[in-house]
């Protein structure tokens, strides 16, 4: 029989159908809940779709401006280090306005929790192009596909963050099918543990369904992260330094 998690608000979702955010929302309520952190956690969320989290995870919240989610989130936590600090970020918020604050943030190894949202999209403004739409990927503001030679490829967060040293943690999952959401769980867990213990920055990505704004049917949602964007945004573990250190003392 399925508990509702203590830490997931009992009301009614606004997301649309087959929209991954919900799902994610239940997979950091479980991991609050397990670990027992929920009346010590902050939420940061941002601009756009992300921003609605505080309606469904019952932990204090702030609200930043668009893209300065990072910026938030360090200020929190270095006033009250006591605190976890986490920050729920979407990409149009995380690599377009806010890039700025994502490498800064992450180069700095703030001892703070980073979920990222990839859709692919902008959500919640309608369906604009964001920095990880998919090459030949039509939006509103891509009628034609999205055309590298004039605004670029789609961006890697994980990738990137990735040349950085100080980043402690970085993983990149998906919840387009049981499996992919079991691993994504793993992932918001440990990287909730690495701030726990003090181990430094963490970041969790995290491929997501937008099938009304794809212009898709939920199943083919699904599928479309599978096929389209797990190809250019390959699953993976970038980072585990608490992990790789753990080896380095056995050899």
């Amino acid at each position: 029989m399925y508990m509702r998690p203590e830490s997931l608000e009992n009301v009614r979702t606004h997301y649309c159908a087959g929209c991954g955010h919900g799902i994610i929302h239940k997979l950091l309520a479980e991991c609050l809940d397990e670990l027992e952190i929920r009346q010590n956690t902050i939420l940061v969320a941002p601009v756009g779709c992300a921003v609605l989290a505080y309606k469904y995870i019952n932990v204090d919240g702030l609200e930043a401006a668009h893209g300065r989610a990072p910026a938030v989130a360090t200020g929190l936590k270095r006033a009250r280090p006591e605190n976890i600090v986490i920050s729920y970020q979407g990409d149009g918020d995380l690599l377009a306005i806010g890039a700025g604050e994502t490498l800064h943030t992450a180069n700095r190894g703030e001892n703070l929790t980073v979920i990222f949202v990839n859709n692919a999209i902008y959500g919640m403004t309608g369906g604009q192009m964001a920095p990880t739409t998919l090459e030949g990927q039509k939006t509103l503001t891509s009628p034609y596909g999205r055309n590298a030679a004039e605004v670029g490829f789609p961006i890697r967060a994980c990738e990137m963050l990735d040349t950085l040293e100080a980043p402690a943690y970085i993983e990149r999952t998906s919840v387009h099918n049981p499996g992919a959401v079991r691993k994504t769980k793993k992932a918001i867990r440990k990287a909730l543990e690495y701030q726990i213990s003090g181990a430094g920055y963490s970041f969790v990505e995290v491929l997501s369904m937008c099938p009304t704004n794809w212009g898709v049917d939920p199943v083919t949602g699904a599928s479309w992260v599978k096929d389209a964007m797990i190809p250019w945004f390959p699953l993976k573990k970038f980072r585990d330094r608490p992990a790789e250190n753990a080896e380095k003392e056995a050899s």
